[in-house]
């Protein structure tokens, strides 16, 4: 899978879980009964981790400016903002490339950043496998913390 694919991919789910998001936000207000409304927050914080942290890795490995993995990462606050986002960034040319795997003749190759980088892109597993416990230990901060403007 490419950083492209990457990025789009999570950047869809983002949206999609928006839009159940706001669907049961929507009902809610109605006064209708929504069951189902704690799983579809649940899902979208989640969806919503992925999204930054696949954005920080798509942006570290694509050499991005460090002020735009910070905007890329705040688009997800609005809805749709990361499909709005996935756009100017394919329009842009940021999300061309592969993966970083092995170090070139760029001195940027020797910071830490790119070598702990390219450590984990040679083992994806592991890197999966990192990345769900992080993102699930920030969905248990988030739960304790409650919900937002609480």
């Amino acid at each position: 899978m490419q950083p492209r694919t990457l990025f789009r991919i999570v950047s869809v789910a983002e949206a999609v879980t928006w839009t159940a998001l706001l669907i049961a936000i929507i009902l809610r207000a109605t006064g209708g009964e929504v069951p189902f409304f704690f799983a579809v927050g649940l899902a979208h914080g989640v969806v919503f981790f992925a999204f930054v942290a696949s954005t920080v890795v798509v942006g570290l490995n694509q050499r991005w400016p460090w002020w735009l993995v910070l905007v890329t990462a705040l688009t997800s606050i609005p809805p749709y903002g990361t499909v709005v986002m996935d756009a100017v960034l394919e329009r842009t040319g940021r999300l061309r490339g592969g993966w970083r795997r092995h170090a070139s003749d760029d001195p940027r190759d020797a910071r830490w950043v790119d070598r702990t980088l390219r450590f984990f892109l040679l083992r994806p597993w592991l890197f999966v496998v990192v990345l769900v416990v992080v993102i699930a230990l920030l969905t248990v901060v988030a739960l304790i913390a409650g919900p937002p403007g609480r």
